[in-house]
């Protein structure tokens, strides 16, 4: 048992560290705060407990209240996460909560996390060291919450000539600019002030120390103070997608291929997984009894990498196959595939079912064909009708997903909504999640299904592929 204090990051949740993602993804209980980005929750087991410390009809839990909590779950062996925003020992009461633990004799670790002192900056293009402006930098709390008692000495720091990094300064910035002045910083010194680093909702704002004050500023902002903040090395705000938010509704072990290449462009994805994918109703064993007998068949067809996934593992040694052809349903298919070092001998150039059809040979023969519980006939009937035996068997289920209100909040303010099946179209609908403006399809079928639901569709992708409709999406939203 041990309690480990991870640094969540400032919010981009890429930014979370490797060890970090290694301990969530064993917890037993994830203590968490109000974090910026609350996705990264979905790293720990679904089995894990979420205790949300950073918010409560009274008001946040006291200090005391986690430490104890924090004790009490390390004692009874679990594996505890404590999951803070940026670094846990960066203003972050990181320290408390080890003492704590190290009085109790309780086993913890720290695992630092990207403070956003240093992430904020980068991502506004500018680097808190540079040769000739700063060869240092102080990083500091502009409010004394923690530590009522002391003043921060701003005209010393003002003395020393290099970067001066303001976190939770907002409310006191026209005092924190004053002060600064007075200790012998100029009025042109330059300034920027980053809300929401790291995050699609970043704003960058660019001013002057005297102007400080007079600048239109929410909180959080971390606020840069010296000669590194005339440098404008933008690069995060430039990204085509920046600030575009999009629902994505594959189901949540599917969904991080294409969070990825959203989040690459700049866009924020909402993971609201609209399926999951569970076993057939029979739990497997008429799946299992195929894949005992797979040698017998000239032909096995797979339409998913679901259906991949289930069916090989039962198979445990490709040479069962025999004689036996493959095919796969387009790239995405094929490449699940591969993975376990099969190569499809068939995959059309359209990736819908009718043109599987059009590229198969004739009969006679026995065909395979593992799919979801729920798919349409188009193809079993194709096959028939060209003088195919076609055994079709259910390798798994898709579920409903009821979704989080706070996904449904996030859902809310999207721009954009991405569909990968019918699945998801039926799903989603049924949960009675806002539908954003923008809808985008992966293909015809899925474009079809929400047509006939009543959604416009301003996108289909092409290629019917992930990305594809990445970049048709990116297409639609920046030309």
């Amino acid at each position: 048992m041990t309690v480990y204090l991870v640094g969540a990051g400032p919010g981009d949740p890429g930014l979370l560290t490797v060890r970090g993602a290694e301990v969530l993804a064993r917890a037993d209980v994830v203590v968490h705060d109000r974090l910026a980005e609350s996705s990264l929750l979905d790293r720990a087991p679904a089995s894990a407990e979420r205790i949300d410390v950073g918010k409560r009809p009274g008001g946040p839990v006291h200090q005391d209240e986690i430490n104890d909590l924090l004790v009490e779950r390390g004692r009874a062996g679990q594996e505890v996460v404590r999951l803070k925003g940026g670094d846990p020992f960066v203003f972050g009461r990181g320290g408390e909560e080890a003492q704590a633990l190290l009085d109790a004799g309780v086993p913890f670790e720290v695992v630092p996390g990207i403070t956003s002192a240093v992430a904020a900056p980068a991502y506004a293009g500018v680097p808190v060291t540079h040769r000739g402006r700063a060869a240092s930098f102080t990083v500091i709390t502009g409010h004394s919450r923690h530590e009522p008692e002391r003043d921060t000495n701003w005209e010393a720091l003002a003395r020393s000539g290099d970067t001066i990094v303001v976190l939770m300064g907002v409310a006191h910035r026209a005092d924190i600019a004053k002060r600064l002045m007075d200790g012998g910083l100029a009025a042109s010194t330059p300034v920027v002030a980053v809300h929401w680093g790291t995050r699609p909702e970043q704003r960058t704002v660019r001013t002057t120390l005297g102007a400080l004050a007079d600048v239109e500023l929410d909180p959080p902002a971390t606020i840069v103070i010296g000669q590194v903040a005339g440098l404008d090395l933008a690069w995060y705000e430039r990204k085509p997608l920046f600030g575009v938010r999009v629902v994505v509704t594959r189901a949540r072990e599917q969904a991080s291929d294409l969070s990825r290449r959203l989040r690459d462009l700049g866009a924020f994805t909402v993971e609201l997984p609209a399926i999951e994918i569970g076993p057939p109703a029979d739990g497997g064993v008429a799946l299992a009894d195929a894949a005992a007998r797979v040698g017998e068949y000239d032909w096995v067809v797979f339409t998913s990498a679901n259906a991949v996934e289930r069916f090989l593992p039962l198979v445990a040694d490709a040479r069962r196959f025999g004689a036996a052809r493959i095919a796969a349903i387009g790239p995405g298919t094929a490449a699940a595939l591969a993975a376990r070092s099969l190569i499809a001998d068939l995959v059309p150039s359209e990736f819908v079912a009718e043109a599987v059809l059009d590229v198969f040979p004739g009969g006679p023969g026995r065909v395979l064909l593992p799919r979801a519980a729920v798919a349409r006939d188009v193809l079993p009937d194709g096959l028939r009708a060209k003088r195919w035996e076609v055994d079709v068997v259910d390798a798994y289920r898709t579920q409903p997903v009821t979704p989080s209100a706070e996904a449904l909040e996030a859902a809310a303010t999207a721009q954009a909504i991405t569909f990968t099946s019918s699945s998801t179209v039926t799903n989603y609908l049924a949960s009675g999640a806002p539908v954003p403006p923008l809808v985008a399809c992966i293909g015809p079928v899925t474009a079809g299904t929400a047509r006939a639901a009543g959604l416009v569709v301003d996108v289909v992708a092409d290629p019917h592929t992930i990305e594809g409709l990445v970049e048709a999406l990116r297409r639609r939203l920046v030309g």
